[in-house]
């Protein structure tokens, strides 16, 4: 039976969210509802409220989610209701070419849920990154639903559902970075942050944190970094060279999407370094690289797909870490909020005063 219930939507670009009733199906094959308990408030929703990912409105935002399995369709296995779970928003197919060839994570052709939630009126609701959580329940396809240890918080688990997953990922899957490494992090919000951590638990020797925000910079040392770099202060070029021996780093990771900062992350390697871009550009944006350099600095130029991650594999062991204590989950929790919250929620992550706002049902 279809159940009525609260959801934050953005109805048309750049208009401010609206808190309404959507409609929510019985899951049918291969689905399953989720009570959400938990929801961060990621710049990807901010994207998505002004146009900048698609014109497929309305939208039903949010996409960083933990909660519990309230009933799943036909032919779900892999959950089952009451179990606490983490939301993904690459579902693998396990039949593309890549997951075929054993690269899961690069899956080429990852699924949603079939049914549409909509508007009392029937309008169909397009849910931000398959998943739409900005929502006391939502539908989504089983395979974005990881189960995970039920004594974690919510409002920190279900971080690892984007950015903080995208951003370990970064350090720890495409970056690779190993024991005794020196990582430079450019742009320390929510995923540069996350990067710090991964770059952490990865054994870095050296992690410089670059930000024009101190306040960013102060978390990036409580996370793992062992120096900071104020861009508006310094060039971050010189300054990350000078750190590491007038060399550059071994990992440069771009956490900002721009540019001007992926030139200073491909200058700011060591020769044969590694450069991971996983800051999001927009579309107009263009770079321009001497073919040469790129040739004689040789190494690898590479871009993280949300982390490279299987989620599958890594939510369950970054839950146990933070379980554990070794990885601070809860510092990247800055409010609990309302569902009536998210657009102030929004203004306050323009202005750079949180790395993330959770809304907690």
């Amino acid at each position: 039976m279809t159940q009525e219930v609260r959801a934050v939507i953005a109805r048309a670009e750049g208009a401010p969210v609206e808190t309404v009733t959507i409609a929510v199906p019985d899951p049918g094959p291969g689905e399953v509802v989720v009570d959400v308990r938990a929801c961060g408030v990621c710049h990807t929703d901010l994207h998505y409220r002004q146009g900048g990912i698609s014109d497929d409105f309305p939208f039903l935002l949010g996409h960083e989610a933990a909660g519990v399995v309230e009933s799943v369709g036909e032919g779900v296995t892999d959950v089952a209701p009451g179990d606490f779970v983490v939301l993904n928003w690459r579902a693998v197919c396990g039949r593309c070419r890549s997951c075929l060839r054993g690269r899961p994570w690069y899956c080429f052709s990852t699924h949603n849920a079939t049914q549409k939630m909509r508007l009392p009126d029937g309008t169909e609701l397009t849910p931000a990154l398959g998943i739409g959580a900005f929502a006391e329940k939502t539908l989504v396809a089983a395979g974005q639903c990881t189960k995970v240890d039920p004594d974690a918080s919510p409002a920190a688990a279900g971080l690892l559902g984007c950015g903080v997953m995208a951003g370990i990922g970064a350090a720890v899957n495409t970056g690779q970075v190993g024991r005794g490494d020196s990582v430079a992090v450019i742009g320390c919000g929510g995923v540069g942050a996350a990067a710090v951590a991964g770059s952490s638990l990865a054994g870095a020797a050296k992690i410089i944190a670059v930000d024009i925000d101190d306040r960013k910079l102060a978390t990036a040392r409580k996370l793992g970094a062992t120096h900071t770099v104020n861009a508006k202060e310094v060039d971050p070029v010189e300054a990350i060279r000078e750190m590491t021996g007038g060399f550059g780093a071994d990992v440069v990771i771009e956490a900002v999407g721009r540019p001007e900062t992926y030139r200073q992350a491909f200058y700011a390697r060591d020769l044969a370094g590694t450069v991971v871009l996983v800051g999001v550009a927009t579309p107009e944006m263009t770079l321009e690289l001497p073919l040469l350099d790129v040739f004689g600095r040789g190494g690898s130029l590479k871009s993280s797909w949300y982390g490279d991650c299987l989620p599958s594999r890594d939510f369950p062991m970054l839950i146990d870490l933070y379980r554990q204590g070794r990885l601070d989950l809860d510092a990247f929790v800055t409010e609990t909020i309302a569902l009536d919250e998210v657009e102030k929620a929004f203004e306050r992550m323009r202005d750079g005063d949180v790395l993330r706002s959770v809304v907690v049902f």
